[in-house]
């Protein structure tokens, strides 16, 4: 297909029943969603295109020193994109403990707490062929008390088996520029844990080898542009083939704390323990297992359930990292959890808005299946069904071809389920139930409208366990 496709899902509360209280019931429902907004249309964070800054490779620097919450997971409208930075401006407050800086420079945006921090947390892709600072992260994570104070991150090329001269290529040659790459770092910003402390990051083409020296030599005029105001120029610099920047932020705990994310991604994205580069910062004091616990549990219900293009990336992180300068007080970490969700699943949105190609972004919501795996398989199923995803882009409301994805992936990874009462609609019109399709020649008219919109919501497919899938087209 000429146009890239999105999907994200997340598990909600259980439906009424069990596994064993009878046939499985599935409802297939489709609501509007605020979506893709055209560059001459409202300006809308989450949809509208904005100019690329792919070919402006910069390096930014977050480092650590010793009001009300935001809407770090709503979608607002803009009349400009002057405006919307200007929104982004303010999303971006930093946490205390952090400062950024950015240069001009050929690579690498760049992201350091000035001092050590062991309250971190990190997920990493599931690719067979990982990219070298992937691997270098999982060193990192797994060993026992580690504290990191940077984060070093380079877009263009993914360090991914390259090629090359000297040392030659594969696995550990790429190992070897990344750690060439946070000793370099290290030392420019006079980090006391080394490069241990340094986790690298790389995404872009996969195969080349990482100009080490060009990155090397291009730290140090970070050093002198260090601010503590906003996330926002690291936001920037880390776009590729990104149409807009994405960045949430809001207070957390009663003691002022703040949580800020930026995400880049528009390809490659079906997530399998995260398939771009996201990182979040915080000043609360949120100990290191539960940030690990919740990491996890957050990306798994967000980033994991997207999908562009259904393939996994070989190279990227979902990071979390801790100042710890803000101590926490009673219901804060239940109020961190709840914002650590809310921050993860606006950029997840934002990340499916704004895919490659993407002009329209389906919703799919599956409820009532007996495993929350199988509503998971079976929504990502019919979001990533070429025929399926091809009718929405071409703006046409085929409903049989929503019938036969369900009836296919159920056919394969649940073929002794009862799907009798299986139940679909589409825009609050119900098309399929009792076995039998539902339409008539007013509702053909209404959903031919529906799926001319820039935004579609496609199905809602109801069950015991309940996921919820956006999916851009």
């Amino acid at each position: 297909m000429g146009r890239g496709g999105a999907v994200r899902a997340r598990n909600g509360p259980r439906g009424e029943g069990g596994a064993g209280a009878g046939p499985c019931r599935s409802f297939v429902e489709a609501e509007k969603v605020k979506g893709f907004a055209r560059s001459r249309g409202p300006f809308r964070r989450s949809a509208t295109r904005l100019a690329s800054t792919a070919g402006a490779e910069t390096t930014s620097t977050i480092s650590t020193s010793s009001g009300p919450p935001t809407d770090a997971a709503s979608s607002l409208e803009f009349n400009s994109e002057e405006a919307y930075h200007d929104h982004l401006e303010g999303q971006g407050k930093l946490p205390l403990g952090f400062r950024v800086g950015t240069d001009g420079l050929r690579f690498v945006p760049k992201e350091v707490p000035t001092e050590p921090s062991d309250r971190w947390a990190a997920v990493f892709t599931r690719n067979m062929f990982p990219g070298a600072p992937v691997i270098v992260g999982k060193e990192r994570l797994a060993a026992e008390g580690r504290a990191i104070q940077a984060v070093v991150v380079n877009n263009k090329i993914s360090n991914v088996c390259p090629g090359g001269d000297g040392e030659g290529g594969g696995a550990s040659a790429g190992v070897a520029d990344s750690e060439s790459i946070c000793q370099r770092a290290a030392e420019v910003f006079g980090l006391e844990g080394g490069a241990g402390a340094v986790i690298p990051c790389s995404t872009g083409v996969i195969g080349w080898r990482l100009p080490v020296d060009a990155i090397c030599d291009h730290l140090a005029p970070v050093k002198a542009k260090m601010q503590s105001a906003s996330l926002y120029p690291a936001c920037k610099s880390i776009m590729t083939t990104d149409r807009y920047p994405k960045m949430r932020g809001t207070e957390v705990g009663s003691n002022g704390g703040r949580l800020v994310g930026i995400a880049k991604g528009a390809g490659m994205i079906e997530p399998d323990m995260a398939t771009m580069l996201v990182y979040l910062v915080t000043d609360l004091q949120i100990p290191r297992e539960k940030m690990r616990e919740l990491l996890s549990k957050k990306s798994d219900a967000s980033f994991n359930c997207i999908s562009i293009d259904s393939d996994t990336s070989t190279s990227d992180t979902v990071l979390l990292l801790s100042s710890g300068k803000v101590p926490l007080a009673e219901g804060d970490l239940e109020d961190f959890e709840e914002k650590l969700e809310a921050v993860c699943d606006g950029l997840a949105e934002d990340v499916v808005r704004n895919g490659e190609g993407t002009a329209h972004v389906m919703q799919g919501h599956v409820t009532g299946a007996p495993t929350s795996a199988l509503a998971r398989k079976l929504g990502k199923g019919v979001v990533n069904s070429p025929l399926f995803k091809g009718a929405g882009g071409g703006n046409d409301p085929n409903v049989g071809r929503l019938l036969a994805v369900v009836g296919r992936v159920m056919g394969k990874k649940s073929p002794d389920t009862d799907v009798s009462n299986t139940r679909i609609s589409l825009g609050g019109h119900v098309v399929f139930e009792d076995n039998t399709f539902a339409i008539s020649p007013e509702m053909e008219t209404e959903l031919f409208d529906l799926f001319k919109l820039p935004c579609l919501s496609f199905p809602r497919l109801g069950t015991i366990s309940t996921t919820t899938i956006l999916c851009g087209i």
